[in-house]
This record gives structure tokens, C-alpha cells and sequence, in this order.
């Protein structure tokens, strides 16, 4: 798959812009502040409908305009399918595929399969459990688009749920207590929490058994092989190696962050052996021993909301441990390994990833460049942001587009 054109109306700094792409390799390059992030940050935006820069649509609109249209006409196995979204600022987002009646934005999933790596994803290593469960989630999205469903139910019900426990609480530390009919409406949500629990954790699960050999074949293909990168999944079912951390989440709950930095690190059970049934009972009987806690917080204390996943060189945490350099190089093959489980999937539909390195080889040494850049030239389709030219390594070597104030020059 390749993006034949991308046209944008009052996306970020563009009032007006239109882009005219090939397979193959890419290089935007233009110098700081003039929209080079903007304009691969859009095609990101097609295939997770988020930013990988902002947590909310709101700056996605140009200054002063009420709604931005990101319209993109893509080639996959010899068809070509028009996708266009619509971000709006006081309404829900629509979408069309193929200019027939608006859709909900989320139809469009699977449609536009990127892979974005940008240097905010350091935080993948060194940032909150939040940006790692991210990770995943944003991933699922996109190869399995029912997941979209999947996440938007959890985190319904845990919205729903926590204001009840907020709600408890108050109750909980007056003279009258909680009364009945809070505990009988808890019991009902808990059920709710337990069966959407499941399915996310499970999908999760999933997910990074797939993920993980890719991610450390990458890791070794950056590095000179002499350290192990591995992930391991740390679930608030899971009492081994479970204890909060520092960091945030949801208005101020602390994180489970599982980081135990001796040999114990892989004690815990497997639960992704376990059917969704399974993992929904497991749930409801963490809830109900956690409900006293929970009341006297005013939170959920249980559920994928609070889970890790530990990112390991040989038995250290790489968060805290890995240097600048091995942060970069996880960060890169979590993304490598993301574009070859994608890439595995595509004899269903024979769609290969877009992939997109935003601003990335001005942050790494010739070594490393000259390794991801052989990693990567043979993708269908590769868009680079450089604001030199110089950057990119010969092996990346293809058509180039200079990003001016306001707009774009065509291909060279």
C-alpha cells in the first residue's frame, strides 16, 4: 500500500495544502516550524484517528476554524481508495470512504495502516506506563480495527465505575456510610469492569507475543547484539512483581509500574493462557477483594488501566538503566517490530504499511542510521522529515519534497 496524495483544509498550520507522493522513499525536509511534522502527523491521524503529539483533537484545527479535513487517496493491491476525515471542534468527527454518505470516524480503521516513529517516542522508554499501554492499544486499533470497540468500551465503563467509587468515597467517610443501593449499582459495574477487562487484556496479551520476537531481532539488528531486549507484561491480576510506582493516570491515580530489577522479574503467572471467560472471573474476584480499598480511594484499583509492560536489557529495566542511545534503540524497535506484525497480516488484505520516520536521523550516530536505513529501504512505501537534507543516508536515497512557509514544492 501507498498514499497517492494527501490534500489538507485548516490542518495545523495549513489553510490549504496538497501532496503528491510515489512509492518507494520520500525525504520531506524543510527547516523547523514550517509543517513537516504536520503533514505525516495527518496520515498518522487516518490510521489511529490520534495525534502521536497531542492527547486531544483540539490543535489538530488551524487557529480560529472550527474543523480540518485530511483527505488521502491510497493504492493498495491495484485499487485506489479515497479516505477523508473531518475533525471537528464542537461536534462528533465524520468520515467518508470513497466520497460516498459520512461514516463514524472510527469505520475508517484498517483502511490507512501506518507505522509513525517520532522522537516523542522516547517515552516509550522512559516515560509513564501510560505511553507503553498506549503503545498497544494504538497498535490493536490499527491491526485489528474491532479492538477500537474493544478499548472504547473499557474505558466507558471505567469512567462510569470510578465515578461511582467517587462518589462511595464521600459516602464512605461520612456519618450515614455507603448505602445499599451504591454497593448493589458497584456490583453491577463490576461486571461490566470484569467482561471488558477481559477482552482488552486478552487482546493485549495477544498482541505482544506477537510483538516480542520482532522486538528483540529488531533491538539486536540496531545494536551489536550484545544485550537482550525483552517485554514483559505486568497485570494488576498478577500480585508478582505488581506495586505502584510513581506516575500518574486518570486525574492522579498512581500507575502499577511492575519494576523489579532483580531475576524475580518473570515470576508471574502467564496470563495470556488463559481464555477471556477466564481472565472476566479472575476480574471479578479481584474487584470484589479490592473493593474496601477501592471505596476508601475513590478509584479503580484493578484492570488494564493499571498494568506495565516492562521493557528489559538482559535483567535491567532499560527505564532508568538504558543510555540515550539504547532508549532510542528500543524505542525504534518497538516500532520495527509494530511494522512487521503489520506487515505479517497483510496477506489478508495485501495491505503493507506506510512507514513514516519523523525527524528521527538527527537524533542517531552514522552507525545507527546507516542500520535502520537498511532496515527499512525496502519497505512499498517510506516517508523521511529531515530539516537537512545531509541527514539521510544514501541508502534512503529517493525523491525529495521541500516544505515551505504555508505549502509544499512538488518532487524533484
Amino acid at each position: 500500500m501507498y498514499l497517492e496524495h494527501l490534500s489538507l483544509t485548516d490542518f495545523r498550520s495549513y489553510a490549504q495544502v496538497d501532496l503528491t507522493l510515489t512509492p518507494g522513499v520520500t525525504v520531506l525536509v524543510g527547516s523547523n516550524g514550517l509543517g513537516k511534522t504536520n503533514l505525516v502527523e495527518s496520515i498518522g491521524y487516518l490510521s489511529t484517528l490520534s495525534s502521536h503529539r497531542v492527547s486531544s483533537d483540539g490543535p489538530l484545527l488551524r487557529f480560529g476554524t472550527e474543523r480540518a479535513l485530511i483527505r488521502a487517496q491510497l493504492v493498495r493491491g491495484g485499487q485506489k481508495v479515497m479516505v477523508e476525515v473531518e475533525v471537528n471542534a464542537s461536534r462528533a468527527n465524520r468520515a467518508r470512504i470513497n466520497r460516498a454518505n459520512p461514516v463514524r470516524a472510527r469505520d475508517i480503521l484498517g483502511i490507512c495502516r501506518t507505522v509513525l516513529f517520532a522522537p516523542e517516542d522516547l517515552a516509550l522508554v522512559k516515560g509513564d506506563p501510560g505511553n507503553r499501554r498506549r503503545f498497544l492499544d494504538d497498535l490493536l486499533v490499527v491491526l485489528m480495527p474491532r479492538h477500537a470497540g474493544t478499548r472504547s468500551d473499557y474505558d466507558k465503563v471505567l469512567k462510569q465505575r470510578n465515578a461511582l467509587l467517587k462518589s462511595a468515597r464521600s459516602q464512605h467517610f461520612s456519618r450515614s456510610g455507603v448505602s445499599e443501593s451504591q454497593l448493589a449499582t458497584l456490583d453491577v459495574w463490576d461486571q461490566h469492569m470484569a467482561a471488558a477487562a477481559a477482552k482488552l487484556l486478552a487482546a493485549r496479551l495477544e498482541l505482544l507475543n506477537r510483538l516480542r520476537p520482532h522486538m528483540a531481532e529488531s533491538y539486536a539488528q540496531l545494536t551489536d547484539g550484545s544485550k537482550v531486549l525483552r517485554a514483559i507484561y505486568r497485570s494488576s491480576l498478577d500480585p508478582i512483581g505488581a506495586q505502584e510506582q510513581p506516575g500518574m493516570h486518570d486525574g492522579g491515580a498512581p500507575d502499577i509500574a511492575g519494576a523489579p530489577s532483580g531475576p524475580s522479574a518473570e515470576d508471574g503467572e502467564d496470563l495470556s493462557l488463559l481464555s477471556v471467560d477466564d481472565l472476566a472471573e479472575r476480574y471479578r474476584v479481584e474487584l470484589a477483594a479490592s473493593r474496601s480499598r477501592e471505596l476508601e480511594r475513590g478509584m479503580s484499583l484493578v484492570g488494564p488501566h493499571r498494568d506495565e509492560l516492562d521493557l528489559l536489557l538482559g535483567q535491567a529495566p532499560a527505564r532508568g538503566y538504558a543510555s540515550h542511545g539504547e532508549s532510542w534503540s528500543i524505542a525504534l524497535a518497538m516500532r520495527l517490530a509494530s511494522f512487521h506484525v503489520l506487515d505479517e497480516d497483510r496477506h489478508v488484505d495485501g495491505n503493507q504499511p506506510i512507514l513514516i520516520l519523523d525527524d528521527v536521523f538527527a537524533e542517531l550516530d552514522a552507525q545507527r542510521r546507516r542500520k535502520l536505513a537498511a532496515m527499512v529501504a525496502s519497505a512499498e512505501q517510506v516517508l523521511v522529515t529531515a530539516a537537512v537534507g545531509g541527514d539521510i543516508p544514501q541508502e534512503l536515497a529517493g525523491s525529495t519534497v521541500q516544505v515551505i512557509p504555508g505549502g509544499v514544492v512538488p518532487n524533484e
